[in-house]
């Protein structure tokens, strides 16, 4: 079938028309590639603990070290479960260089919601913080869970890990009580993960492009959330897609290092397919673990500069519902991006008066890795429209019997 592509002449000049995922072997090819490229560079900033590239590298391969130790069968599901934390990129990067599958199960999940995730994708191996426990505890025995790696918030924070613990465990209370001290569940503790898994060997295993990465819960609108299967392939092309249309911007930029706010939760593909754009240009992450805690948010944005702030409508405008976010300094923001639901005119606008920098909107869906449709990034006015496809994304528009239907230029 051929698809007229008549938004390719709105591409602005540096944008590639296509791009060619088939350059890597694997992602986890992707992956190292970024690790030594970027290796001294900071890759998370939370809770003012900074984590560099080679930190990453070294954790994540030793939660792959690890899991390989456990004897899963090959193209095992793993579940992780955590909010933006030091450990969730070096678990998921783990688990993949393990040669296994990884399905982000959203932290606030219900127990009807988490049994109904970890059933459908057969996971037998869960990372947990200890937060959210208390709805594993509630569900384990009618799942197909072997063993249980369990975190607490700080543990990848050094001395400031033992204050953060403390804190959310002794003053917020945000750790309800759970007893999974049987020996049947069989739990370690994530520090022993790390601690074993440096010592151990590890087997790189024999990855392709087409095997699968990603077992990727939808929002579950319409119903039950359907896992959609995401392969290697699908997750490299997203990144570079991402890289590609970000590049007439983060061009003028790449001088500086680049900030990218991580409040979007990354079990979620949005900031999932972030992650994958900014570790291939080498970006700092500032991990946000509970942007409803607004003053705290804030706080966090305003001890370092940040260049790129992709987020949900909802989070813009309660972030500027707050009296003392028009006193944060913007002057290093080049790229808002919204998307995760439709963006308001108002917010948009209120957004670039308050920030000077403009809200550009995109499309995506969880099944096509977040990647879809975007405004040109150079835009300085909201249209309110989802953009044009981005590179190698072909699109057709189709009535209610399946015909094609015409181009409106």
């Amino acid at each position: 079938m051929t698809v007229d592509k008549p938004w390719l002449a709105q591409y602005p000049e540096n944008v590639p028309k296509t791009i060619n995922p088939d350059q890597y072997e694997s992602l986890i090819e992707l992956y190292e590639e970024c690790f030594n490229r970027f290796r001294m560079h900071p890759m998370t900033i939370c809770m003012g603990v900074t984590h560099t590239y080679g930190d990453v590298d070294n954790a994540s391969l030793a939660v792959a070290a690890w899991l390989q130790a456990q004897g899963l069968p090959k193209g095992s599901v793993v579940a992780l479960m955590m909010p933006n934390v030091p450990q969730y990129l070096p678990t998921m990067i783990g688990i993949l260089r393990a040669g296994y599958v990884c399905t982000p199960i959203n932290p606030l999940y219900t127990g009807r919601e988490l049994r109904h995730q970890l059933n459908d994708s057969g996971a037998q191996v869960i990372f947990v913080v200890d937060n959210f426990a208390q709805a594993l505890e509630q569900v384990i025995e009618e799942t197909n869970i072997k063993r249980i790696v369990l975190s607490k918030m700080g543990d990848m924070m050094g001395l400031k890990g033992i204050l953060v613990n403390t804190v959310i465990r002794q003053v917020k209370r945000l750790v309800p009580k759970y007893n999974l001290n049987d020996p049947k569940y069989n739990v370690t503790k994530f520090p022993e993960v790390l601690k074993k898994g440096k010592n151990l060997p590890i087997q790189a295993p024999k990855t392709t492009l087409q095997q699968k990465a990603i077992l990727q819960y939808t929002g579950g609108t319409t119903g039950l959330s359907k896992g959609a299967i995401l392969t290697q392939r699908n997750v490299v092309a997203a990144a570079m897609q991402s890289e590609a249309w970000y590049r007439p911007v983060t061009s003028g930029i790449n001088e500086v290092y680049i900030n990218m706010v991580m409040a979007l939760p990354l079990y979620h593909i949005f900031a999932f397919m972030l992650s994958l754009l900014g570790m291939r240009s080498g970006y700092t992450f500032i991990l946000v673990p509970n942007p409803r805690d607004m003053p705290g948010f804030i706080k966090t944005l305003s001890k370092q500069p940040f260049h790129i702030f992709p987020a949900v409508n909802t989070l813009f405008k309660g972030l500027l519902d707050q009296p003392n976010f028009k006193d944060l300094d913007f002057s290093s923001l080049r790229i808002t991006q919204a998307g995760g639901m439709a963006a308001t005119e108002q917010t948009a606008a209120r957004w670039l008066e308050v920030t000077g920098c403009p809200m550009v909107e995109g499309w995506g869906m969880t099944e096509g890795v977040a990647g879809g449709t975007a405004n040109v990034i150079t835009d300085r006015k909201f249209n309110g429209t989802i953009g044009i496809p981005v590179p190698s994304v072909d699109i057709i528009v189709i009535d209610e019997n399946g015909e094609r239907v015409g181009m409106h230029q």
